[in-house]
C-alpha cells in the first residue's frame, strides 16, 4: 500500500514534502521546489544581492583597496548571489565554498548567512560544528586586514559573531522542527501498520479457531451418519419403523452436518471475528441436548451432571467441556460400538470443573477408523489454552476414560 502526501504541496518546504510522501521517496526521484520554496528562494536571492550592493559601493569607497582587488571583490560577490539558486542542491559544498569566498569579498557576506542558515536547516550539526566553527575563526583575521572605517574592530567582531551564531541558531530550530514532524509521522505511520497487523493476526487466529470448529462438529455429525447407515447395512430385515427411524436420523444428521459445515465456510470467507461466531457455538448448557441425540442414536449414555448452574461457567470453558464431552462421545461411538458410556461432570466456582468419559472394552472388534487420535490430541491443546489439562487412555478392565480439568474462575460468565 503507498501512501502520498495528503496536505497542500505549495504550503511546504518541498525537502519536507520528499520525505513525507512515501511515493515519492520509493521512486528516488529528486523533490522539486514548490511555491513557498520559489518565494523562499527569491527572498534570499534578493536579500544577498542588497546586502552586496550595499557592500560593493563601500568597497569602491574603501581607502588602501587596490582597484583590482575591489573588482574582484565585487566580481565574487556577483558570483555567489547566483549561487544561491544552489543552495538546496548542495548545501554543505556552497557553505564550504563560500568560506574563502567571505574571506576574500565582503560583498559576498549577505551569500554566506544564507549558505550558513541553508546548511544548518539541511544537513546534521557535525557539517554546521566544522564549517560554522571556521567562519567564526575567520571572523577576526577577515576584519583585522579590512577593518570597518565606521566601527571598531572589537564592535565588528562581535556583531558578526552574534550574527552568525543567531543565524545558525535558527536554522538548527527551522531543521528540529522539521525533524519533530518527520519523526511524529514516523510514528504514526508505525501505529498504524501495526494496528492493521495486529487486526489481520486477530482475523487469522480468529479463524483458526473457527476451522477448528470443523473437526469437532462434523465428525460428530459423520459418526451418526456412520452407525445408522452400518445397521441398516448389516440389517437389512429390520422392522420398518427402525428403517424408517434410522433414515430419519441419517436425512437429519446430513443436513445439520451441511448446515454447520456451511456456516463455517461462511464465516471463514467473510472473516468474521471470534466472538461473533462464538455467539453460535455451543455452551455447556446444550450437553443434554448432546447426550440425548446420542441416545436417539443409539448409544447408551450415563449421565452424571452435578452442575447446578451451567449458565454460570465462562463461556471459554463451557466450549471446551462441550468439546471434549462431544469427542469421547463420538470416539466411544466409532471404537466401542454398544457399550455404554459414562459421562461424568463436577466443580464449582473458583476451584475447577471436572469431566470425565468412560466407557468399557468393546464386546465387538471395531472396523478401523482413518484419522483415529487426531481429535484427542486437539482436545489437549484446546484444554491447555483454556489453562487446564486433559488426559485419557485405557483403564485396567480394558476400557477407555477420558478425564479433563478446567479453570472456573468466579468471575461469572463472561469469557
Amino acid at each position: 500500500m503507498t501512501q502520498g502526501f495528503a496536505g497542500r504541496r505549495w504550503l511546504f518546504p518541498s525537502a519536507l514534502v520528499h520525505e513525507l510522501d512515501l511515493d515519492a521517496r520509493a521512486s528516488g526521484r529528486r523533490p522539486r521546489r514548490t511555491a513557498r520554496d520559489w518565494v523562499v528562494d527569491t527572498s534570499c536571492f534578493l536579500l544577498a544581492a542588497v546586502i552586496g550592493l550595499a557592500a560593493a559601493r563601500s568597497v569602491s569607497d574603501e581607502p588602501g583597496l587596490p582597484h583590482s582587488l575591489a573588482v574582484l571583490d565585487q566580481t565574487l560577490g556577483a558570483v555567489a548571489c547566483a549561487a544561491v539558486w544552489l543552495r538546496r542542491r548542495w548545501p554543505a559544498g556552497l557553505a564550504a565554498a563560500m568560506v574563502p569566498v567571505g574571506l576574500l569579498s565582503d560583498t559576498s557576506g549577505g551569500v554566506a548567512m544564507v549558505a550558513l542558515f541553508t546548511l544548518a536547516v539541511h544537513r546534521p550539526f557535525r557539517y554546521v560544528a566544522w564549517i560554522g566553527g571556521v567562519d567564526l575563526a575567520l571572523v577576526p583575521l577577515f576584519y583585522w586586514l579590512r577593518p570597518d572605517p565606521d566601527l571598531s574592530y572589537a564592535g565588528t567582531v562581535v556583531f558578526t559573531t552574534l550574527l552568525t551564531v543567531s543565524i545558525t541558531g535558527w536554522g538548527m530550530f527551522v531543521r528540529s522542527k522539521r525533524m519533530l514532524m518527520l519523526s511524529l509521522r514516523d510514528r504514526a505511520h508505525r501505529a498504524e501498520t501495526e494496528a492493521r497487523l495486529r487486526a489481520e493476526q486477530a482475523q487469522r487466529l480468529a479463524r483458526e479457531a473457527i476451522a477448528r470448529e470443523m473437526h469437532d462438529v462434523l465428525a460428530h455429525r459423520l459418526t451418526l451418519l456412520s452407525v445408522h447407515a452400518g445397521a441398516l447395512e448389516f440389517r437389512p430385515d429390520a422392522p420398518p419403523e427402525e428403517i424408517t427411524r434410522a433414515a430419519g436420523v441419517i436425512r437429519e444428521s446430513a443436513h445439520e452436518a451441511l448446515q454447520d459445515l456451511r456456516e463455517i465456510i461462511g464465516v471463514l470467507r467473510a472473516g468474521e471475528s471470534e466472538e461473533t461466531a462464538g455467539e453460535r457455538r455451543p455452551t455447556l448448557a446444550a450437553l443434554d441436548a448432546l447426550v440425548a441425540e446420542c441416545r436417539e442414536a443409539g448409544m447408551k449414555v450415563t449421565l452424571d451432571h452435578r452442575v447446578a448452574d451451567p449458565a454460570a461457567v465462562p463461556a471459554s470453558v463451557g466450549r471446551t467441556a462441550y468439546r471434549i464431552a462431544q469427542e469421547a462421545l463420538t470416539n466411544a461411538r466409532k471404537h466401542a460400538p454398544g457399550a455404554e458410556v459414562t459421562l461424568s461432570l463436577t466443580g464449582t466456582p473458583g476451584d475447577c470443573l471436572t469431566l470425565a468419559i468412560t466407557n468399557p472394552p468393546p464386546t465387538t472388534e471395531p472396523a478401523p477408523v482413518p484419522g483415529s487420535g487426531q481429535g484427542l490430541i486437539g482436545l489437549t491443546e484446546r484444554a491447555s489454552l483454556t489453562g487446564g489439562r486433559l488426559e485419557h487412555g485405557t483403564t485396567a478392565d480394558g476400557g477407555f476414560a477420558v478425564r479433563a480439568w478446567l479453570p472456573w474462575a468466579r468471575t461469572g460468565p463472561a469469557d
